[in-house]
């Protein structure tokens, strides 16, 4: 058996971060999680995170951090990130007219090219985090294959419940970008794509903005292995393209999220990860 690292998005439990950042990450290593990936730093320093992550024994591997964080400041967000111990930084998300066919994209395209250079001269790398929406077609492509072909140095961090839910394969994409997936998300759900908002988006301090309140009628997320993603399938098909991480997320748990992310974790200890 290769050997399989899991890390647990902590947007997964930002609702417990929120009220006790050191005893939440301490809860996250004891239900079984040694790694992790950040989505916000409750304005804490590189210095300071870094100590809360040691002392809860957990290793922070990979982060969504906003594209505007980038533009702002890029050597401060490297150095920032370096002290942390993070390799892998990823555009969480980006508004859609800064993708291929929008109409920022022509300002947008040298702007994550000279991000994903810089961070690769720190030995670092540029990821991007898709959604549904980054799949509509642009010249009967998907815009998301058109970003990865026009700036090769910006590799992908598939979400893979998002790939799903647009009408695509999970398991076809991980397996078409062999040697540029170090970082898979792993993500379950129930229902179909609907008009109604399926998620939130991350801001550039790491907060969630829009979704739902509730519980989506046409859609829910679940924990591994409770909904209609094949988990293994992705998993296998991560190892053979070289992937590193896999990280566990669960946009919203609808109570518990300590609960669900121990779910998603015994659920993955069961198939003997």
């Amino acid at each position: 058996m290769p050997d399989v690292k899991i890390a647990l998005q902590l947007y997964t439990v930002r609702d417990q971060m929120e009220k006790d950042l050191a005893g939440t990450l301490k809860k996250v290593k004891e239900i079984g999680y040694d790694y992790v990936e950040p989505a916000g730093y409750y304005g804490k320093t590189a210095e300071e995170f870094k100590a809360l992550l040691e002392e809860a024994g957990l290793t922070a591997v990979s982060t969504h951090f906003g594209i505007e964080n980038l533009e702002n400041d890029l050597e401060g967000s490297i150095a920032f990130h370096k002290t942390v111990g993070i390799t892998y930084i990823a555009i969480p998300w980006m508004d859609r007219a800064k993708a291929p066919g929008g109409d920022k994209w022509e300002e947008t395209r040298p702007k994550i090219e000279k991000f994903a250079k810089a961070l690769k001269e720190q030995g670092m790398q540029l990821l991007y985090h898709n959604h549904d929406f980054e799949y509509e077609l642009v010249d009967g492509r998907p815009a998301l294959d058109l970003l990865f072909e026009a700036i090769p140095d910006l590799w992908p961090e598939f979400d893979t419940c998002w790939v799903k839910y647009a009408g695509f394969d999970p398991v076809a994409y991980v397996s078409e970008y062999k040697g540029k997936v170090p970082v898979v998300h792993l993500k379950d759900f129930v229902g179909h794509k609907s008009n109604s908002p399926a998620y939130a988006l991350i801001d550039k301090d790491g907060k969630a903005v829009g979704g739902d309140s509730g519980e989506p009628k046409a859609f829910a997320f679940r924990p591994l292995g409770q909904g209609v993603q094949n988990i293994p399938a992705i998993i296998r098909a991560g190892i053979a393209s070289g992937t590193e991480y896999f990280v566990v997320e669960q946009d919203d748990s609808y109570g518990d999220s300590i609960a669900a992310a121990k779910a998603s974790r015994e659920y993955l200890k069961s198939i003997g990860y």
